[in-house]
């Protein structure tokens, strides 16, 4: 499958594709439309079908789509026919708490290890996994063949962090830290600022009231 260059709006939707096929296939559904498949997640069906066509359409006209396959091939497209290893900075709840979400491992995104400037958490488990000081960042990830690092850490200490990670050849930032990273473009950060997501509820929610 040759692919294009995708934009950034069509990848943003590929989860939520992977999330809603996955629960199709689950009730045991076997094919659905363009049609159908816009009901369900609230997309039009021109513009699942545009999604789609970037990667070479999946589907035939009057026939649908095959939801195993459909699934099976977008799982591929996000990467989740490989195993990722991760590593977390900053072992306090956040960080405890995607370690212990059992369905990143489902999906391939295996913790290999922790890492916190607390004395008191160095040494301890995690869901399995081992907290260590921050002097053994460099080894581990090279060791380990870590792939993608996980920032929970307060923003002063994000940047250094990430500057640290980039000499080690990781590959990818998950960003929980509330600062934007500067990293080399071969180093892939997607940065999740759970203040600006509650800001726009709010907003959502204020508008609604004005327009109702």
């Amino acid at each position: 499958m040759e692919e294009r260059e995708i934009s950034q709006a069509v990848i943003t939707r590929l989860p939520r594709y992977f999330r809603y096929l996955g629960l199709l296939k689950a009730d045991g559904v076997e094919r659905i439309s363009s049609r159908e498949l816009s009901r369900i997640m609230n997309v039009t069906a021109s513009q699942i079908r545009q999604d789609f066509n970037n990667f070479g359409g999946f589907g035939q006209q009057g026939y649908g789509y095959n939801v195993e396959y459909l699934y099976e091939e977008i799982g591929k497209i996000l990467g989740l026919d490989k195993q990722h290893h991760l590593i977390v900075l900053g072992a306090g709840n956040l960080g405890s708490a995607l370690i212990k979400y059992m369905m990143f491992k489902n999906r391939g995104f295996l913790f290999e290890g922790a890492f916190d400037t607390d004395p008191s958490l160095q040494g301890k488990e995690i869901g399995g996994i081992r907290v260590y000081p921050p002097e053994e960042l460099e080894n581990f990830v090279r060791e380990h063949e870590i792939d993608i690092a996980v920032l929970t850490i307060p923003k002063e200490e994000a940047q250094g962090a990430a500057d640290r990670l980039v000499k080690t050849g990781i590959k990818a930032i998950w960003n929980f830290a509330h600062v934007d990273l500067k990293v080399p473009p071969q180093v892939q950060v997607e940065s999740v600022h759970l203040q600006d997501s509650l800001l726009k509820l709010s907003y959502n929610i204020h508008r609604y009231e004005r327009e109702n």
